[in-house]
């Protein structure tokens, strides 16, 4: 087995400000309505590049997408292939409403084909108004091949845990289970990923990023020796992958607004029907 680490500091996010966002994005959902396929706002605008394709809005087997566009015209409602480039022809991926309990839990699953790619994707929030758990599930394989172009992957993030987390003091050890957890299954290997956070002195954020491999069943004695071989650009690689990672989370809370209340409502609606 192969284990890989790397710890980054990066800004805090607040807890308050983040559960405060994630209740006003669902209650703006929660409040929208369906016309025409167009999804609008309490206000009355549109949600930008959102379409109800199928079924009654915010009801389990809702299906939604883009409007499909060729040659700069808008294409048929709910028309699920494109033109990619070259022509190429690229499956629409829609996205669909597998559960709508604002007070509960909110899960989607949308599902993209292409000619030699096909991906299933989950996600399911735990309490979205004051988010407690994220789950995410993938499942891909190319229709014309076997065993060896299947994988798939699960992760979670206890939302709980992670605050919890950060509220120790900073001289204690880090949490003894990670917080997020992702595992990733192939013919050939398998994957584990952790993240732990804990509080830095300057009010920051520590993040241990750990990454963990192995060759599965008469592969492992073979991916042993090839790790000899490959361990340090992987390493490499890994640690670029997890600074790049931090560098995105700073650009994005740099674009944040530090907004609240009715303010902080309004530039979410305003940010959702911007073009």
């Amino acid at each position: 087995m192969a284990r890989f680490e790397h710890t980054v500091t990066v800004a805090a996010l607040d807890r308050h400000w983040f559960e405060e966002a994630a209740g006003a994005v669902v209650d703006l959902f929660e409040g929208s309505r369906e016309q025409g396929g167009a999804i609008l706002l309490p206000d009355g605008r549109p949600i930008h590049g959102l379409r109800l394709l199928k079924g009654r809005h915010l009801q389990p087997g809702a299906q939604y997408g883009e409007s499909p566009e060729a040659d700069g015209k808008p294409g048929a409602p709910g028309a699920p292939v494109t033109s990619g480039p070259a022509g190429a022809p690229v499956v629409q991926e829609a996205i669909v409403l597998r559960e709508w309990r604002p007070s509960r839990t909110v899960e989607v699953e949308s599902l993209m084909a292409e000619e030699s790619l096909s991906v299933r994707v989950g996600v399911r929030l735990r309490e979205p108004r004051t988010p407690r758990a994220l789950e995410v599930s993938l499942d891909g394989h190319n229709p014309k091949g076997g065993s060896l172009y299947r994988f798939s992957g699960r992760a979670r993030a206890d939302l709980h845990a992670w605050w919890a987390a950060l509220d120790r003091p900073s001289s204690a050890p880090p949490a003894a289970r990670a917080p997020v957890v992702g595992r990733a299954v192939h013919r050939l290997a398998k994957a584990r990923l952790t993240v732990t956070p804990r509080p830095a002195d300057d009010g920051s954020w520590q993040v241990s990023v750990v990454l963990s491999v192995r060759g599965r069943w008469l592969l492992r004695p073979v991916a042993a020796v090839a790790l000899v071989f490959v361990r340090k650009p992987v390493e490499r690689g890994f640690r670029e992958g997890v600074d790049s990672a931090a560098e995105e989370w700073a650009e994005m809370l740099a674009e944040l607004p530090s907004l609240h209340g009715e303010a902080l409502r309004a530039q979410i609606a305003d940010e959702l029907t911007a073009p």
